[in-house]
């Protein structure tokens, strides 16, 4: 098979795609962090877990679902919005704040550790 500058240049822009949609590991540890810190609560399906428990729920999801995760975001919504089962949204509860869904709370996260980011 012939190849021509327009094959090569094609497989190249495809890797460059493939290399900016991959999921960021530093971002996704320190989400990951995050919610094994907390103070706050995580509600799934009505019932509440500390951080150390929502963070082994949200791993097991994460592995999981890794083949499909491509970003950070796609890391929150596959492993940490909902419940795979009735579909229910995520909770956090933090002392003296209104609940937030997970997700929120974690884009909010990301948003604030991009910044801090050089």
């Amino acid at each position: 098979m012939k190849t021509t500058f327009s094959n090569v240049f094609f497989i190249f822009v495809l890797s460059l795609h493939v290399y900016w949609v991959q999921a960021n590991p530093v971002e996704i540890n320190h989400l990951l962090n995050f919610v094994e810190h907390t103070q706050c609560q995580y509600e799934r399906n009505g019932k509440q877990y500390n951080g150390i428990d929502a963070l082994a729920h949200i791993k097991k999801k994460y592995h999981y679902y890794q083949g499909d995760i491509k970003s950070t975001e796609d890391f929150i919504e596959l492993s940490a919005t909902k419940s795979t089962m009735s579909g229910k949204a995520y909770q956090v509860h933090c002392p003296n704040k209104k609940a937030i869904a997970s997700k929120q709370w974690l884009l909010d996260e990301l948003a604030s550790f991009r910044n801090t980011q050089p």
